[in-house]
């Protein structure tokens, strides 16, 4: 059973209220406990019942620190921070255990509870007092298990306070929104902590901010590491920590890192490079490399849930159709597309058979180009035409299959704008328009046809077809 007390709430009038801490500590102990009782009965294996029952181990941890040192003005990773929360965690360890024994003392010891064993322990030793020694010693534990600092990202973040032990992640974040402008904007959005010391204050950038406004990036990584080494001495289990540091961290500082934490007798440590793939920490993999992997001709590939999903609605002649596309997270290649008419989007089980069909060839390595240029040679359907005509309100598009080519294509720029970058973007192009027109057909169309006349309503290129020139991206047709 797993729970944490928010540090930053205790930060009061410049001073950390160590009574009201303790306080919280003992509810939160004997709280952990009764939900250990109530959940018992309902693990499914007998072998887990018999260990919860034998070891009752429950895991008090904390979060919002960097909270509560920027509201006391410390800055984390300083002496004075790492002597404060040295404090805190004898408190909290030593509260947790002599509420232990007084649940001991009502409720029993956990079965498999050997006193001389517990008395021998640097822990219990460093960690207790003379009167909560001497409460085990009449009473024994409750529980053989008491404290670690879980990963609190989901509970911090619907709080708005820092993770764990660690510093803010960063003073503001950038937020893009598509829907409320007609356009992308951003905004710089502060961490909740910063937006009121700045509100305050009566500051207008976060560079105005004191010096004890630290962040996981600028942080120095010794400072990182001397908090969780002051931390660990006081927990009786695990903490869960990431080391964040900057892009340009080499492989020495990596090394030296490693080695001071080792220095520091860490249990472990976890380091995140910004900018590093998902799929390792450090790797000479490059992007590209990754994106031309070649499949041998039959091989279809499966893929997992770590994927970039993009949704459009389509309004079709029939309707409206969602439009679901799935990108690697690393390429930004399509993996996988789902169509979903809505309550008038025409056939159901045509888009389903297309969803698959494209999902199958974009699994089986053919690139978005080769099935975009398909689909947008489907030719025009009479009824977008008509709702066209008559409604001005169809997607771009002369048909559901070109209307969702369109949708695709503009999916996959966004997830590759945002994996790579607009330079990167442009680097890739270039590479590719040095291949050859084998490797690349839809690159050769386009140089061809970079002087063909242009659409009026959407830009993209006009083809001759049926006597007339019509836009196979839009559906526009100049003999309407």
């Amino acid at each position: 059973m797993l729970g944490s007390i928010n540090l930053s709430e205790f930060a009061t009038n410049g001073d950390f209220n160590f009574k009201d801490f303790t306080n919280t500590v003992r509810i939160a102990v004997k709280g952990l406990n009764k939900v250990l009782d109530e959940g018992l009965p309902l693990h499914p294996l007998k072998e887990q019942r018999e260990s919860v029952r034998n070891w009752r181990q429950i895991g008090l941890g904390i979060f919002g620190l960097a909270d509560m040192l920027i509201k006391l003005g410390i800055k984390y990773g300083s002496k004075e921070s790492v002597r404060l929360c040295d404090d805190i965690g004898k408190v909290m360890a030593d509260t947790a255990i002599a509420t232990s024994a007084e649940l001991a003392k009502t409720d029993g010891t956990y079965p498999c509870y050997n006193q001389k064993a517990i008395f021998k322990s640097n822990y219990f030793i460093q960690n207790t007092t003379e009167e909560t020694k001497e409460k085990v010693r009449l009473c024994g534990l409750h529980n053989s298990q008491l404290l670690t600092t879980a990963p609190t990202g989901s509970t911090s973040s619907m709080l708005g306070v820092s993770n764990g032990i660690e510093p803010i992640y960063a003073n503001y974040y950038t937020r893009k929104t598509e829907s409320l402008h007609g356009h992308d904007e951003y905004y710089k959005v502060y961490t909740p902590i910063v937006e009121k010391y700045m509100r305050d204050h009566n500051l207008t950038d976060d560079s105005e901010l004191p010096d004890y406004f630290v962040t996981a990036q600028t942080l120095n990584f010794k400072d990182r590491i001397d908090m969780q080494s002051t931390w660990q001495k006081h927990i009786d289990a695990s903490i869960s920590s990431t080391v964040n540091v900057p892009n340009d961290f080499t492989v020495e500082q990596v090394e030296e890192l490693y080695m001071y934490a080792w220095e520091k007798k860490l249990k472990g440590v976890t380091i995140y490079r910004d900018g590093c793939a998902r799929s390792g920490i450090l790797t000479t993999e490059k992007k590209e490399e990754h994106a031309e992997t070649k499949l041998e001709r039959g091989t279809v590939i499966n893929i997992n849930n770590d994927v970039i999903g993009k949704k459009r609605d389509l309004t079709t002649g029939c309707g409206t159709l969602h439009c679901l596309a799935y990108f690697d997270p690393i390429s930004g290649d399509l993996l996988e597309t789902y169509f979903s008419k809505g309550s008038t989007g025409g056939c159901l089980l045509f888009s389903n058979g297309l969803s698959r069909m494209i999902s199958l060839a974009a699994r089986g390595g053919v690139d978005i180009s080769y099935i975009v240029d398909q689909l947008k040679s489907s030719g025009t359907c009479p009824s977008f035409a008509v709702r066209r005509a008559t409604k001005h309100d169809t997607s771009r598009g002369s048909s559901c299959p070109v209307a969702i080519g369109n949708a695709l294509m503009d999916m996959y720029y966004e997830v590759q704008n945002e994996i790579l970058g607009d330079d990167e973007i442009a680097e890739k192009e270039i590479v590719a328009q040095k291949e050859s027109p084998q490797q690349k057909p839809h690159l050769q169309a386009e140089v061809i046809n970079i002087n063909k006349p242009k659409c009026p309503e959407c830009g993209g290129e006009l083809a001759f077809e049926g006597g007339c020139q019509q836009c196979k991206d839009c559906g526009w047709s100049k003999c309407d």
